[in-house]
């Protein structure tokens, strides 16, 4: 399948079978979702948001959190996972915000690299939901996912499937995309055992065809061999 179809066809799907994709953290504004995009790293929104109101009721903002200490912070977050460097981020993040953008969470790419804990998937994520830029934040699903459909070839790294992704995709469906390539991700293209007999794209998932191919090539093989074998049991 040629890569034009292939994206017009995922996209269309997920147009129709997601059209209201949108990220499950909860949140109220741009410094609380940061927080949580970064207590997200390498845990589970559900748990991140069972986290977050104690500690948002406590630090409702920049200018609270900083004032806090790194162990007043991990109290609250000890559930998440790698809390201790965690605790760390969110701590030196607020006061950088504070101190430097009077604050408000910067939109530019450059300024929010310099906050402690943000890397390009978390800034990505902020200038696509906060400030509406085109994005494209590849996490663990979207990697995942988009290799084993064919949406991106030979991709090593997640900067790599960006910047294909960021080629195909309309600039004004980049983030839908993302969020519905991290929910597909989360619920049916799992990592370990992907769900493909409830999944909606299999005619134009490359993993699908791949493995279907298989499936015949080993039904063939041992249809091949029980042939074999009943023929020289005839000629004994």
């Amino acid at each position: 399948m040629r890569i034009e179809k292939r994206y017009k066809e995922v996209i269309d799907w997920f147009q129709k079978e997601m059209p209201s994709a949108s990220t499950e953290l909860i949140y109220h504004n741009p410094f609380e979702l940061l927080i949580a995009v970064i207590l997200s790293a390498q845990c589970t929104d559900k748990r991140v948001n069972a986290t977050t109101p104690a500690l948002f009721e406590e630090y409702p903002n920049a200018l609270a959190m900083s004032k806090a200490s790194t162990d007043d912070i991990l109290d609250f977050i000890s559930t998440i996972s790698y809390y201790n460097s965690k605790s760390r981020y969110l701590r030196e993040t607020a006061i950088k915000i504070h101190n430097d953008f009077n604050d408000e969470v910067p939109k530019d790419m450059k300024l929010l690299l310099t906050l402690p804990g943000v890397g390009r998937k978390t800034a990505n994520v902020i200038r696509g939901i906060i400030f509406n830029v085109p994005s494209m934040p590849v996490d663990t699903h979207v990697f995942r996912v988009s290799n084993r459909i064919g949406l991106v070839k030979n991709s090593k790294t997640p900067l790599e499937t960006e910047t294909q992704l960021v080629k195909h995709i309309p600039k004004d469906l980049l983030i839908f995309m993302h969020h519905c390539l991290v929910l597909h991700g989360r619920y049916v293209c799992l990592a370990r055992k992907p769900k493909c007999d409830e999944c909606g794209l299999v005619d134009y998932c490359a993993y699908y065809s791949k493995k279907s191919k298989a499936k015949l090539a080993k039904q063939k093989s041992k249809k091949q061999k029980s042939k074999i074998s009943t023929t020289s049991k005839s000629q004994i």
